[in-house]
């Protein structure tokens, strides 16, 4: 007779059997005919955590792009006319306060470091830019300009870490993440959160830096290669065509079907969703990089480097283009803004790598009325000191107490300038905006009430804001 252990485990046993036929034509099916299916219509709107949106969204999908290393903001959106003319003479102390410095400059003198560029007024909203901007002079007017942001970090990696998390810490999930878990994936073929690297990194561009953290490793960000394939491992090896390929990853998933059912373990579902997305990249990937149905015209707005993979004009097209097939968070991480020395130079560099492709994705949305819904984001994970780092007053150091970043689109107030700083670019003199109002604003913008917006964590339920206060920015969001 069987005992009612016996009983379950045979029942399951043939359960599992039973079923895993199923799952395995449901699987081939998936990736034999997706081609199919992603001709008929299909509803997006549910496909994530949160079943859709906690209101009616301003922003369909986010192109981030990161500044790494630290923008001078003095130099670049701030002109402090009083820094220049008190340039090389010691910083008030008044000024200076008992903020926190790093080792590099706590026990050297600091003398004040005026900017070398000249400021102009642009557009009918007058925003105030350097000389070193003349593209982004251009849409100054679709231009939300924030000057009173604020971080904790002082360091990079945490700095950095902080932008994209909330937290300092390693080990939670990015912006990315967050925003694929609670919308899902818009797009049948490709990734919903692509990142791309570029510039020369001082600093590395770590890959926590885009991960999922505690949530389930299916919502990492995807990075996209700047040579070979662009995706790793993405071509076939020899031998192996594109339809035994499928053959392939239909009868793995089928097997990993098996183990999920067994375990219910989140990271089998994980390689499944990874295994099959692969699959259809190896043609939706190819389509994505061909750039020979881009207009001539459109070419040129971006610049010369726009063909030369890895730069970040190209990088800024393929955003366009990702955007363009529904991707939904798009972050590109530009390196090479660390100034500790060699900043008149180094600014000249970075600012001719952006300027005129950072304008030009700004226009290109706008022409294809994409800008309405895109939300785009320009910055850094911190500033610079208004006091200059070496003798030679061409270096300055990490300064989190302010700095400036820029918002378009997607919901955003147009030709405006949030927040100020004091004389010296030094300390913020009016409405302090932190890390965790710009994402609580972000997610805003895309639906999402950040109050609600949770996943269990080691027993809490844990959110991109935290439990500390974060506030909406309402005077960045347009009427």
């Amino acid at each position: 007779m069987w005992d009612s252990k016996q009983l379950w485990h045979s029942t399951r046993r043939h359960f599992l059997s039973g079923s895993a036929t199923g799952f395995g034509l449901a699987a081939a099916s998936g990736i034999l005919g997706w081609q199919e299916a992603a001709a008929q219509p299909q509803n997006r709107t549910e496909s994530g955590a949160l079943r859709g949106t906690h209101f009616p969204a301003r922003a369909r999908r986010v192109i981030y792009l990161f500044q790494s290393g630290g923008p001078s903001h003095v130099d670049l959106f701030d002109d402090k006319p009083l820094l220049r003319k008190l340039h090389g003479t010691d910083m008030p102390q008044s000024i200076l306060g008992e903020q926190r410095v790093t080792l590099m400059t706590r026990d050297k003198g600091r003398r004040a470091c005026g900017s070398p560029y000249k400021f102009q007024q642009h557009g009918d909203s007058g925003l105030s830019l350097t000389e070193l901007l003349p593209h982004t002079a251009t849409v100054a007017d679709d231009l939300c300009l924030i000057r009173s942001m604020q971080t904790e970090p002082i360091n990079h990696d945490p700095a950095v870490t902080f932008m994209q998390t909330g937290r300092a810490i390693s080990g939670r999930p990015a912006f990315g993440s967050w925003m694929h878990y609670g919308l899902g994936n818009a797009s049948d073929n490709l990734p919903a959160y692509v990142v791309m690297i570029c510039g020369n990194a001082d600093q590395p561009i770590l890959s926590r830096y885009y991960h999922s953290g505690f949530l389930p490793s299916r919502f990492q960000g995807v990075q996209f290669q700047s040579s070979g394939d662009p995706v790793l491992f993405l071509s076939n090896p020899s031998g192996m065509n594109h339809e035994n390929r499928g053959r392939m990853v239909s009868t793995i998933n089928h097997l990993n079907g098996l183990q999920l059912q067994a375990t219910g373990d989140p990271e089998i579902e994980a390689r499944i969703d990874s295994f099959e997305m692969a699959y259809r990249m190896q043609t939706s990937v190819p389509e994505l990089m061909d750039l020979s149905t881009e207009p001539e015209d459109v070419l040129k707005m971006y610049g010369t480097d726009v063909t030369t993979p890895g730069s970040f004009a190209y990088q800024c097209l393929m955003a366009r283009r990702l955007a363009e097939r529904d991707v939904r968070f798009v972050q590109i991480f530009h390196a090479g803004w660390d100034h500790h020395g060699g900043l008149r130079d180094g600014l000249m560099r970075q600012t001719r790598s952006c300027d005129q492709a950072s304008a030009a994705l700004i226009r290109d949305l706008k022409m294809r009325g994409m800008l309405d819904d895109t939300l785009v984001v320009w910055g850094g994970e911190f500033g610079r000191t208004a006091y200059s780092q070496g003798d030679d007053l061409n270096g300055r150091d990490h300064h989190p107490r302010c700095f400036s970043m820029w918002l378009a689109g997607g919901g955003i107030r147009s030709g405006v300038t949030i927040g100020a700083t004091d004389d010296f670019g030094y300390n913020i003199a009016e409405n302090p905006i932190h890390v965790r109002d710009l994402h609580a604003t972000l997610l805003q913008l895309l639906g999402i009430d950040h109050r609600k917006f949770q996943y269990r964590n080691q027993g809490l339920d844990d959110r991109l804001t935290g439990v500390e206060p974060a506030r909406i920015l309402d005077e960045v969001l347009a009427g």
